[in-house]
Protein backbone atom coordinates (compact mmCIF):
# COMPACT_ATOMS: atom_id res chain seq x y z
CA UNK A 1 0.00 0.00 0.00
CA UNK A 2 2.59 2.70 0.63
CA UNK A 3 4.38 1.99 -2.25
CA UNK A 4 1.12 3.06 -3.89
CA UNK A 5 1.11 6.63 -2.60
CA UNK A 6 4.05 8.14 -4.76
CA UNK A 7 2.03 6.84 -7.86
CA UNK A 8 -1.12 8.08 -6.68
CA UNK A 9 0.71 11.08 -6.26
CA UNK A 10 2.73 11.40 -9.66
CA UNK A 11 -0.94 10.12 -11.48
CA UNK A 12 -2.29 13.41 -10.23
CA UNK A 13 0.25 15.85 -10.60
CA UNK A 14 0.48 14.84 -14.13
CA UNK A 15 -3.20 14.97 -14.62
CA UNK A 16 -3.66 18.74 -13.46
CA UNK A 17 0.26 19.38 -15.16
CA UNK A 18 -1.72 18.35 -18.67
CA UNK A 19 -5.25 20.47 -17.65
CA UNK A 20 -2.88 23.36 -16.99
CA UNK A 21 -1.19 22.70 -20.57
CA UNK A 22 -4.56 22.23 -21.88
CA UNK A 23 -5.86 25.66 -20.65
CA UNK A 24 -2.89 27.55 -21.70
CA UNK A 25 -3.29 26.05 -25.27
CA UNK A 26 -6.94 27.22 -25.04
CA UNK A 27 -5.89 30.86 -23.94
CA UNK A 28 -3.82 31.15 -27.06
CA UNK A 29 -6.51 30.48 -29.47
CA UNK A 30 -8.38 32.75 -27.59
CA UNK A 31 -5.84 35.56 -27.28
CA UNK A 32 -3.38 34.92 -29.75
CA UNK A 33 -0.75 37.13 -29.82
CA UNK A 34 -3.16 40.22 -28.78
CA UNK A 35 -1.58 41.56 -26.08
CA UNK A 36 3.00 41.59 -25.72
CA UNK A 37 4.46 41.94 -22.68
CA UNK A 38 6.95 45.10 -22.77
CA UNK A 39 10.17 44.11 -21.94
CA UNK A 40 12.35 45.43 -19.00
CA UNK A 41 14.57 47.63 -20.90
CA UNK A 42 15.33 50.93 -21.93
CA UNK A 43 12.35 50.78 -24.62
CA UNK A 44 9.79 50.16 -21.73
CA UNK A 45 8.14 53.69 -22.90
CA UNK A 46 8.44 52.82 -26.46
CA UNK A 47 7.07 49.41 -26.08
CA UNK A 48 4.19 50.15 -23.76
CA UNK A 49 2.99 53.17 -25.62
CA UNK A 50 2.43 50.41 -28.82
CA UNK A 51 1.72 47.66 -27.00
CA UNK A 52 -1.45 49.83 -25.96
CA UNK A 53 -1.90 50.79 -29.23
CA UNK A 54 -2.14 47.44 -30.80
CA UNK A 55 -4.27 46.24 -27.86
CA UNK A 56 -7.08 47.99 -27.41
CA UNK A 57 -9.79 49.47 -29.85
CA UNK A 58 -8.28 51.86 -32.79
CA UNK A 59 -8.85 55.58 -31.87
CA UNK A 60 -10.13 58.20 -34.06
CA UNK A 61 -6.76 60.29 -34.03
CA UNK A 62 -3.50 59.53 -32.98
CA UNK A 63 -0.63 61.61 -32.69
CA UNK A 64 2.93 60.19 -34.58
CA UNK A 65 6.57 61.94 -33.97
CA UNK A 66 9.45 62.40 -31.67
CA UNK A 67 10.32 63.29 -28.10
CA UNK A 68 8.59 66.97 -29.24
CA UNK A 69 5.27 65.08 -29.04
CA UNK A 70 5.89 63.06 -26.74
CA UNK A 71 5.65 65.39 -23.87
CA UNK A 72 1.68 65.97 -25.51
CA UNK A 73 0.50 63.78 -22.88
CA UNK A 74 -2.71 62.14 -23.73
CA UNK A 75 -4.51 63.43 -20.87
CA UNK A 76 -4.24 67.36 -22.39
CA UNK A 77 -6.68 66.83 -25.27
CA UNK A 78 -10.29 66.90 -24.78
CA UNK A 79 -10.44 65.36 -28.53
CA UNK A 80 -11.79 62.05 -27.99
CA UNK A 81 -10.84 58.86 -28.63
CA UNK A 82 -7.15 60.07 -29.30
CA UNK A 83 -3.95 58.59 -28.70
CA UNK A 84 -0.29 59.59 -28.58
CA UNK A 85 2.17 57.27 -30.01
CA UNK A 86 5.33 59.87 -30.15
CA UNK A 87 8.24 58.03 -29.60
CA UNK A 88 10.83 59.55 -26.98
CA UNK A 89 14.03 59.45 -28.89
CA UNK A 90 12.31 57.73 -31.92
CA UNK A 91 11.65 58.80 -35.05
CA UNK A 92 7.55 59.44 -36.17
CA UNK A 93 8.91 56.97 -39.04
CA UNK A 94 8.32 54.08 -36.86
CA UNK A 95 5.02 55.04 -35.90
CA UNK A 96 3.62 55.53 -39.13
CA UNK A 97 4.76 52.36 -40.38
CA UNK A 98 3.38 50.53 -37.50
CA UNK A 99 -0.26 52.29 -37.74
CA UNK A 100 0.00 51.61 -41.37
CA UNK A 101 0.71 47.87 -40.71
CA UNK A 102 -2.55 47.30 -38.74
CA UNK A 103 -5.97 46.03 -40.24
CA UNK A 104 -7.69 49.02 -39.74
CA UNK A 105 -6.16 52.73 -39.79
CA UNK A 106 -7.57 55.11 -37.47
CA UNK A 107 -9.39 58.44 -39.10
CA UNK A 108 -6.85 61.19 -38.52
CA UNK A 109 -3.04 60.66 -38.52
CA UNK A 110 -1.11 63.47 -37.12
CA UNK A 111 2.74 62.93 -37.99
CA UNK A 112 4.90 65.60 -36.05
CA UNK A 113 7.86 66.72 -38.78
CA UNK A 114 10.58 68.66 -36.65
CA UNK A 115 12.55 65.36 -36.68
CA UNK A 116 13.16 63.02 -39.38
CA UNK A 117 17.32 62.66 -38.98
CA UNK A 118 16.32 59.33 -36.95
CA UNK A 119 15.42 56.59 -39.18
CA UNK A 120 12.68 53.86 -38.31
CA UNK A 121 13.04 51.23 -35.63
CA UNK A 122 12.76 47.62 -37.48
CA UNK A 123 13.02 46.05 -34.11
CA UNK A 124 10.03 47.79 -33.15
CA UNK A 125 7.93 47.62 -36.27
CA UNK A 126 9.27 44.08 -36.60
CA UNK A 127 7.25 43.51 -32.96
CA UNK A 128 3.97 45.20 -33.74
CA UNK A 129 3.67 44.81 -37.24
CA UNK A 130 1.97 41.33 -36.64
CA UNK A 131 5.32 39.32 -38.01
CA UNK A 132 7.65 39.84 -35.09
CA UNK A 133 5.76 37.44 -32.78
CA UNK A 134 7.27 34.10 -31.76
CA UNK A 135 6.45 33.56 -28.27
CA UNK A 136 6.17 29.45 -27.61
CA UNK A 137 2.59 28.85 -27.62
CA UNK A 138 2.47 27.57 -24.02
CA UNK A 139 3.66 30.79 -22.71
CA UNK A 140 1.76 33.18 -24.49
CA UNK A 141 -1.07 33.54 -22.18
CA UNK A 142 1.12 33.86 -19.41
CA UNK A 143 2.68 37.04 -20.99
CA UNK A 144 -1.05 37.92 -22.35
CA UNK A 145 -1.99 38.59 -18.33
CA UNK A 146 0.98 40.12 -17.81
CA UNK A 147 0.85 42.33 -20.58
CA UNK A 148 -3.06 43.17 -19.64
CA UNK A 149 -2.01 44.37 -15.99
CA UNK A 150 0.69 46.36 -17.76
CA UNK A 151 -1.37 47.94 -19.88
CA UNK A 152 -4.14 48.47 -17.02
CA UNK A 153 -1.29 50.09 -14.87
CA UNK A 154 0.49 52.39 -17.32
CA UNK A 155 -3.20 53.54 -18.64
CA UNK A 156 -3.08 57.62 -18.48
CA UNK A 157 -5.60 59.73 -16.55
CA UNK A 158 -8.55 61.03 -18.88
CA UNK A 159 -8.79 64.42 -19.90
CA UNK A 160 -11.83 64.63 -16.97
CA UNK A 161 -10.13 63.69 -14.11
CA UNK A 162 -6.81 65.75 -15.20
CA UNK A 163 -9.33 69.00 -16.12
CA UNK A 164 -9.18 70.73 -12.74
CA UNK A 165 -5.16 70.69 -12.23
CA UNK A 166 -4.95 71.58 -16.13
CA UNK A 167 -6.92 74.54 -15.36
CA UNK A 168 -4.97 75.36 -11.88
CA UNK A 169 -1.49 75.10 -14.75
CA UNK A 170 -3.12 77.48 -17.32
CA UNK A 171 -4.11 80.17 -15.03
CA UNK A 172 -0.30 80.47 -13.76
CA UNK A 173 1.64 83.05 -15.65
CA UNK A 174 4.61 81.23 -18.01
CA UNK A 175 7.66 80.32 -16.31
CA UNK A 176 10.51 82.60 -16.27
CA UNK A 177 12.96 79.61 -15.59
CA UNK A 178 16.84 81.13 -17.37
CA UNK A 179 17.23 78.00 -19.96
CA UNK A 180 19.79 79.53 -21.70
CA UNK A 181 22.79 76.97 -20.64
CA UNK A 182 20.24 74.10 -21.95
CA UNK A 183 19.40 75.88 -25.35
CA UNK A 184 23.40 76.83 -26.26
CA UNK A 185 23.80 72.97 -25.62
CA UNK A 186 21.13 72.44 -27.48
CA UNK A 187 22.29 75.27 -30.78
CA UNK A 188 25.17 73.77 -30.76
CA UNK A 189 24.15 70.25 -32.11
CA UNK A 190 21.27 71.34 -33.79
CA UNK A 191 23.94 73.90 -35.76
CA UNK A 192 26.78 71.06 -36.06
CA UNK A 193 24.57 68.22 -37.87
CA UNK A 194 23.28 68.35 -41.19
CA UNK A 195 20.40 65.94 -41.72
CA UNK A 196 19.74 66.39 -45.49
CA UNK A 197 20.30 62.74 -46.48
CA UNK A 198 18.15 61.25 -43.94
CA UNK A 199 15.10 63.47 -44.17
CA UNK A 200 15.02 62.97 -47.09
CA UNK A 201 14.67 59.48 -47.39
CA UNK A 202 12.12 60.12 -44.21
CA UNK A 203 10.15 62.60 -46.11
CA UNK A 204 9.62 59.89 -48.84
CA UNK A 205 9.12 57.42 -46.78
CA UNK A 206 6.61 59.11 -45.16
CA UNK A 207 5.45 60.31 -48.43
CA UNK A 208 4.68 56.44 -49.33
CA UNK A 209 2.95 55.69 -46.37
CA UNK A 210 0.85 58.41 -46.62
CA UNK A 211 -0.64 57.30 -50.07
CA UNK A 212 -0.95 53.70 -48.61
CA UNK A 213 -3.22 54.35 -45.84
CA UNK A 214 -5.19 57.66 -47.74
CA UNK A 215 -6.08 54.81 -49.64
CA UNK A 216 -7.63 52.73 -47.18
CA UNK A 217 -9.94 55.84 -45.43
CA UNK A 218 -7.24 57.42 -43.14
CA UNK A 219 -6.61 61.23 -43.21
CA UNK A 220 -3.05 62.17 -42.61
CA UNK A 221 -1.64 65.80 -41.55
CA UNK A 222 1.39 66.84 -40.97
CA UNK A 223 2.34 69.35 -38.50
CA UNK A 224 5.09 71.04 -36.65
CA UNK A 225 5.62 71.44 -32.90
CA UNK A 226 6.76 74.59 -31.92
CA UNK A 227 10.27 75.06 -30.87
CA UNK A 228 11.82 78.23 -29.29
CA UNK A 229 12.47 81.16 -32.41
CA UNK A 230 16.25 80.32 -31.94
CA UNK A 231 16.02 76.34 -32.23
CA UNK A 232 13.71 77.43 -34.92
CA UNK A 233 17.12 78.96 -36.85
CA UNK A 234 19.35 76.42 -36.19
CA UNK A 235 20.76 74.27 -39.46
CA UNK A 236 19.22 71.47 -38.27
CA UNK A 237 16.08 72.96 -37.97
CA UNK A 238 15.61 75.03 -41.21
CA UNK A 239 16.83 72.08 -43.86
CA UNK A 240 14.71 69.97 -42.33
CA UNK A 241 11.49 72.79 -42.50
CA UNK A 242 12.71 73.54 -46.27
CA UNK A 243 13.28 69.72 -47.40
CA UNK A 244 9.58 68.73 -46.16
CA UNK A 245 7.42 71.20 -47.27
CA UNK A 246 9.03 71.56 -50.47
CA UNK A 247 7.99 67.62 -50.43
CA UNK A 248 4.46 68.30 -49.16
CA UNK A 249 3.81 71.96 -50.06
CA UNK A 250 0.01 71.46 -50.18
CA UNK A 251 -1.27 73.37 -47.40
CA UNK A 252 -4.21 71.33 -46.81
CA UNK A 253 -1.84 68.86 -46.25
CA UNK A 254 -0.76 70.17 -42.70
CA UNK A 255 -2.65 70.90 -39.68
CA UNK A 256 -3.54 74.60 -39.04
CA UNK A 257 -2.16 74.79 -35.03
CA UNK A 258 -2.67 78.15 -33.81
CA UNK A 259 -0.57 79.27 -30.61
CA UNK A 260 0.54 82.27 -28.98
CA UNK A 261 4.25 81.89 -29.18
CA UNK A 262 5.16 84.55 -25.95
CA UNK A 263 2.98 82.15 -23.98
CA UNK A 264 5.29 79.25 -24.34
CA UNK A 265 8.32 78.13 -22.82
CA UNK A 266 10.97 75.19 -23.10
CA UNK A 267 12.55 74.27 -20.26
CA UNK A 268 14.89 72.41 -21.42
CA UNK A 269 15.79 74.69 -24.13
CA UNK A 270 14.17 71.85 -26.95
CA UNK A 271 11.18 70.36 -25.28
CA UNK A 272 7.64 72.16 -23.99
CA UNK A 273 7.66 72.40 -20.16
CA UNK A 274 4.06 71.16 -18.60
CA UNK A 275 1.81 74.16 -19.15
CA UNK A 276 3.01 75.08 -22.29
CA UNK A 277 2.16 71.54 -23.90
CA UNK A 278 -0.88 71.41 -22.32
CA UNK A 279 -1.23 75.10 -24.47
CA UNK A 280 -0.20 73.03 -28.10
CA UNK A 281 -2.72 70.43 -27.04
CA UNK A 282 -5.79 72.49 -26.45
CA UNK A 283 -4.42 74.09 -30.10
CA UNK A 284 -4.64 70.91 -31.74
CA UNK A 285 -7.91 70.14 -30.21
CA UNK A 286 -9.25 73.11 -31.74
CA UNK A 287 -7.38 72.58 -35.22
CA UNK A 288 -8.63 69.56 -35.44
CA UNK A 289 -12.03 70.26 -34.44
CA UNK A 290 -12.26 73.19 -37.26
CA UNK A 291 -11.40 70.08 -39.79
CA UNK A 292 -14.48 69.56 -42.25
CA UNK A 293 -16.71 66.63 -41.41
CA UNK A 294 -14.98 66.01 -38.03
CA UNK A 295 -17.36 67.40 -35.73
Amino acid sequence: MPATFPLRWFAKFGIAALGLLLACALATAWFGNTLQLPSTTTRDGTLITMNRYVTEPIPDVVLLGSSLTFRLKEEYFATPALRNLALAAGSPVTGLEIVASQPRPPKIILVETNILSRAADPAVVARYSGSGSSQPMFLRPIRTAIAAYENWNHAPLTHAQAAVALGRLLAQPPSEFDNHIYLERALQQENADDPTAAVRRNAKRIEELIATLEQRGAQVLLFETPVSAQLEQSRSARITHEIVHARFPDPDRWLRVVFTRSELRWSDGVHLDERSAVIVAHSIDQALASLPGKR
